[in-house]
């Protein structure tokens, strides 16, 4: 079980800093007060200052839940092991609870750790009368787990929670999730910072003014959106070749 929790969830892949998200300046300077600086200076911050055990990510798809979550591990120095419902479950009766159980022991292990789940309400939601019975029973143990990280001695262990649904999460899960973050749509200061990075690899005669008109009038727009809609313009020159694209020297585009 331990060799599938190493294998299967624990990330490995590229780090993101704070200063690589666009925006969410409030956002990025909370989660560094009550997340990161803890975690690196575990002495510092005892009784009333102890940083909470679990954070709760929540606000509209696409404004950059789980870009935070990366950054916190990589600004603290932490594992990060990035987890779905999916990986917690098995056809074997019991197995469920005790992947559940192993990763936590294992996170306690490699301390500092942060525990990513997205999509968390799938994992927690609300417990129903006719629910599926192991469901309900990797549910109850990871609650169980959730509320013990930081009273059992397990170590600088955090469990991030991002969703899209905040009013579907269990009752119980919500009370574990001690301190909660929404992170908004952009604003349109934001959505020009967000631009300005989008274009920053890619050839362009946009002006100045053009970028600030487009940024405001991108209104609603998350950032998952304004990076769609930069990736089809970018294409805008490829469609106006056509088949004479493939013949053409790619320093002209």
């Amino acid at each position: 079980l331990v060799e599938k929790i190493e294998s299967e969830i624990m990330d490995r892949g590229d780090s993101i800093s704070f200063d690589q998200i666009a925006g969410l300046e409030a956002q990025k300077q909370t989660v560094q007060e009550v997340v990161c600086w803890p975690m690196k200076r575990p002495d510092l911050f005892t009784g009333l200052r102890r940083a909470p055990n679990g954070l709760l990510l929540y606000g509209p798809p696409g404004t950059g839940k789980t870009l935070i979550g990366k950054a916190i591990a990589h600004e603290s120095g932490a594992t990060f092991f990035s987890i779905s419902s999916s990986s917690l479950t098995s056809k074997w009766i019991g197995e469920g609870e005790k992947l559940v159980r192993v990763l936590f022991a294992v996170a306690a292990h490699r301390e500092p750790a942060v525990v990513f789940i997205d999509e968390i309400d799938s994992l927690l939601t609300q417990r129903k009368a006719d629910e599926n019975e192991a469901s309900r029973r990797i549910k109850t143990e990871f609650l169980v787990q959730l509320d013990g990280v930081g009273t059992s001695g397990q170590g600088r262990v955090l469990v991030i929670g991002a969703t899209n649904r905040p009013q579907e999460l269990e009752e119980a899960a919500r009370r574990r999730f001690t301190k909660r973050l929404y992170t908004p749509l952009p604003a349109e200061g934001d959505r020009e910072i967000l631009i300005r990075v989008l274009l920053r690899t890619n050839k362009h005669l946009l002006e100045e003014e053009d970028i600030k008109k487009l940024a405001k009038e991108t209104a609603g727009f998350s950032g998952a959106d304004l990076k769609a809609l930069s990736t089809d313009a970018a294409m805008g020159p490829i469609r106006q070749l056509g088949a004479r694209a493939l013949e053409v020297d790619n320093t002209n585009i």
